[in-house]
């Protein structure tokens, strides 16, 4: 049986720049957005609300679905990546609570397309999904009869 990861990402948007976390993996310095695992109990959008806080110290709900992107990770993962968007009013100061992210960063769309160091190809390619005008309600991917207090 096929059994792929499902992930969660945010796209941070505020003031035409964009929230990325920066991690140390095998001693590189790569970037992300904030992302990461859906757990057992919760839905699609609490997940990213927490992955959200978890790696940035900010607490905001997404407003829009992205995309979902289907991928096979280099070391042939599969996974299901859930992107929703976070517009804020205002670039707000972040503090990781997640002790595998080493800081955030507010950088502009070029970039991240133009970075060496992004963590999976999902990154610029959220991005570039952020700058097609496509945005879908939250409902998309809406849960049902859900047995867990929000």
């Amino acid at each position: 049986m096929f059994k792929p990861h499902v992930t969660v990402a945010c796209v941070v948007h505020a003031a035409g720049k964009f929230l990325i976390v920066e991690e140390t993996i095998n001693r590189k310095a790569l970037w992300n957005q904030p992302a990461g695992h859906l757990e057992a109990d919760e839905t699609l959008v609490q997940a990213a609300e927490r992955e959200l806080w978890e790696e940035t110290g900010i607490r905001a709900t997404p407003q829009s679905f992205l995309r979902l992107h289907q991928w096979i990770a280099p070391d042939r993962t599969p996974f299901l990546r859930f992107c929703f968007v976070i517009e804020l009013e205002r670039q707000l100061p972040t503090e990781p609570h997640d002790s595998d992210i080493d800081r955030c960063l507010w950088l502009s769309a070029e970039e991240i397309l133009q970075a060496p160091n992004l963590r999976s190809a999902l990154v610029a390619e959220s991005i570039r999904s952020y700058q097609q005008p496509e945005r879908y309600p939250l409902s998309l991917v809406g849960s049902h009869d859900w047995p867990f207090s929000a």
